[in-house]
């Protein structure tokens, strides 16, 4: 798609030569580091093959520079909150380049970073910002799920226990009204902690097709209006897990979402290539716009169905 390769061409001008992207807060943010990272790898690239290896190179890097001798990802002195959020995403864009390229020096780091993961769940079964045992949360136990998944996937070993005990912290958060909410205590459905919650559990490898036909209900009931593109400072998280979400489901309504969600995002590319994205940074709405855009490219192994 045009778009999108226009999109990457931009994302690949904003990699500085540390790895890291851009003049924001979120300069060093590994969160958008690794999304941007994943972004290059759903249209082909890797690690030194396809037109930007060389950027997806330097983000692999920049990674493996943050990785801590006890299995975090995580820049130091970060002023962004959510560690956790940054090591999640952190490890999986990892564990997708070592699942296609078996690079020895992502292994170990690799390998760490799914311990801490399995070491920091806590007894309901999620995780939060920080790397300790405390409450939970699906935004921050979603990028932990898609890691272990993606980490299993790659050959690595994630222990039983660990998927069932986060298989049961989901399943609890699902409302009457198909909806997720945001932790265990009593809550309001809403669509982005939906679709993350519905893409925890396909990674997770919960088959039970009535969850999934509720979740994929409310969130075609709940759509983002279009004008919530610029006013919601959730919308590009929402729609990024939406889009993983249906289209595992498949079907009439991951069509209609998509064209739906695609026409809104290819009306509102800039010029320059990037979507805009006030509340975090332009670099993180280019790339989870890429995401989204090239989800039936299905380049990226986590998307296999």
């Amino acid at each position: 798609m045009q778009a999108v390769e226009k999109a990457i061409a931009w994302l690949a001008s904003r990699v500085q030569n540390d790895g890291s992207f851009g003049q924001t807060a979120y300069q060093q943010n590994l969160a958008v580091v690794s999304l941007g990272g994943l972004a290059f790898l759903g249209l082909g690239n890797l690690p030194g093959r396809g037109p930007y290896g060389k950027h997806v190179s330097r983000l692999v890097d920049f990674v493996l520079q943050h990785a801590q001798q006890n299995g975090l990802i995580g820049v130091p002195d970060q002023g962004v909150r959510g560690l956790m959020y940054g090591h999640g995403f952190a490890s999986l864009f990892l564990a997708q380049v070592y699942g296609v390229t078996r690079q020895p020096e992502v292994r170990p780091a690799l390998m760490n970073a799914i311990e801490l993961i399995v070491s920091t769940q806590n007894e309901e079964g999620g995780w939060r910002y920080e790397p300790a045992k405390k409450d939970a949360d699906i935004s921050v136990t979603v990028c932990q799920t898609m890691a272990l998944r993606a980490a299993r996937n790659a050959g690595f070993f994630v222990p039983g226990k660990t998927v069932a005990l986060a298989r049961n912290y989901v399943l609890n958060l699902q409302n009457a009204d198909g909806g997720f909410r945001y932790v265990t205590a009593e809550g309001e459905s809403a669509y982005p902690r939906t679709g993350a919650a519905m893409v925890a559990l396909s990674s997770l490898g919960v088959k039970k097709k009535g969850i999934y036909t509720l979740g994929s209900r409310y969130l075609m009931q709940n759509v983002p209006a279009n004008a919530e593109y610029a006013g919601n400072p959730h919308y590009f998280y929402g729609q990024y897990y939406a889009a993983h979400a249906l289209w595992q489901q498949g079907g009439d309504e991951w069509k209609s979402w998509y064209k739906q969600v695609g026409d809104l995002l290819l009306r509102k590319q800039m010029s320059s290539g990037a979507w805009e994205d006030e509340a975090i940074c332009n670099e993180y709405a280019t790339a989870m716009a890429c995401l989204i855009l090239s989800m039936p490219k299905n380049f990226l192994p986590l998307l296999r169905k």
